[in-house]
């Protein structure tokens, strides 16, 4: 018999941090569209979980995570902060 316990699982989870910890290089500088647009394509791939940034802690994050809810049907990433 198997159980949850022992069953072998193959799966695995992608926890994308490009729009967060990405984008504090020096010298990137992401637009909010640009954000959209990485966000929309790491979800084409599969991605499981976008850390987005942090909303609230600047207006351009904020925006981003206001915006990506309205306008981003996400079929396989769950947003993240």
């Amino acid at each position: 018999m198997t159980t949850k316990a022992n069953a072998t699982d193959d799966s695995f989870h992608v926890f994308d941090t490009t729009l967060r910890d990405g984008a504090q290089r020096e010298g990137i500088n992401l637009t909010v569209a640009d954000k959209l647009t990485i966000a929309r394509h790491l979800d084409t791939f599969g991605v499981g979980y976008i850390e987005g940034g942090w909303p609230g802690a600047n207006p351009r994050d904020t925006e981003f995570f206001a915006r990506a809810q309205q306008e981003i049907e996400f079929e396989n990433a769950q947003l993240v902060a």
